[in-house]
């Protein structure tokens, strides 16, 4: 089951001539989740041909660079003649000024739109196979990060162990690999536990918004697949990002090390590295020895099971 990150926006407060600002797009078996909508974030869908079947739009937090393109976005979508629905989750307390936002475009969309507060530990959405979670970070706003994380697959079926137990080939081998035991010929019961391995776990992708490192972050990616965390300064500004309400490149790292997880990617960029990002890995790495990278706008990532 593909599960694959398209980096829209990886830019700070501003956008610049190669970097959007904020906006990734996550597709699973075909449905697609949208995380931020910086302005011009409906240009870079169709630039990188991520498709516009968004059914849900997660929104860290209400500043500009998240949410200024969530208008033009709908009015394309209304003037697509969209039908479907769509669900907009914001941090609690931010219903009224994104529903603000979407009504001062002067278009009502013609779509049902339901807006969701949510706030650290609720259930977003839940999906087949499933669920986003709000998660509590640290900004100079009402913010919330999102982790998609997958159900735990069933455990490998042991096909040779079932033959031996002698389970016939056929649909009671599909019976054990579903959680219930098979009567034999003989009378003999086999049940799952005997030919079925433990449950494998399923993916994990974090996606912080704008934040310090926090606790609360280090919970969320706990062996996480994928960790997408704001990494707006190198060393040379770090007296900034404290009262900013941001990361550095080398704090991103050490919450990703602490937390355990298997890649790393460091996005939000502040303009004054628009000409060289390589300070912003470099100092990471040092922080950091997984898999660790600044992508650019346009960038896919295909996230493998764990056990892959």
């Amino acid at each position: 089951m593909s599960l694959c990150v398209t980096f829209l926006g990886t830019s700070g407060a501003v956008p610049t001539v190669r970097r959007n600002t904020s906006g990734v797009l996550v597709r699973r078996e075909g449905e697609r989740l949208l995380f931020d909508c910086g302005e011009g974030t409906q240009r870079q869908m169709m630039r990188f041909g991520t498709g516009f079947d968004v059914s849900h739009l997660f929104v860290t937090h209400t500043h500009g660079d998240h949410t200024l393109g969530i208008p033009g976005l709908f009015q394309t979508w209304d003037f697509n003649d969209r039908e479907a629905s769509i669900a907009l989750h914001v941090p609690n307390g931010e219903r009224r000024a994104i529903r603000s936002l979407i009504d001062g475009s002067a278009t009502r969309p013609s779509f049902p739109i339901r807006i969701n507060e949510v706030g650290p530990g609720d259930v977003a959405y839940r999906g087949e196979g499933f669920e986003v979670r709000a998660f509590e970070t640290e900004h100079r706003t009402r913010s919330v990060g999102f982790a998609l994380v997958e159900d735990d697959r069933k455990g490998r079926f042991d096909r040779e162990r079932a033959e031996e137990l002698g389970v016939p080939v056929g649909p009671k081998f599909s019976t054990l690999h579903g959680g219930e035991p098979v009567e034999l010929e003989d009378g003999t019961v086999v049940r799952p536990e005997q030919v079925v391995g433990e449950p494998r776990p399923g993916r994990r992708v974090v996606y912080t918004g704008d934040t310090r490192p926090a606790d609360a972050t280090v919970e969320a990616a706990d062996g996480a697949d994928l960790l997408i965390h704001d990494a707006t300064f190198a060393d040379d500004w770090a007296e900034r990002a404290g009262p900013t309400g941001h990361s550095t490149a080398r704090e991103a790292a050490e919450v990703a090390a602490e937390a355990g997880t298997e890649r790393l990617a460091l996005t939000h960029v502040s303009s004054r590295y628009a000409g060289d990002v390589a300070p912003l890995a470099r100092q990471a790495r040092e922080a950091f020895d997984g898999r660790c990278f600044v992508p650019d706008d346009g960038d896919e990532l295909d996230v493998p099971y764990p056990d892959a």
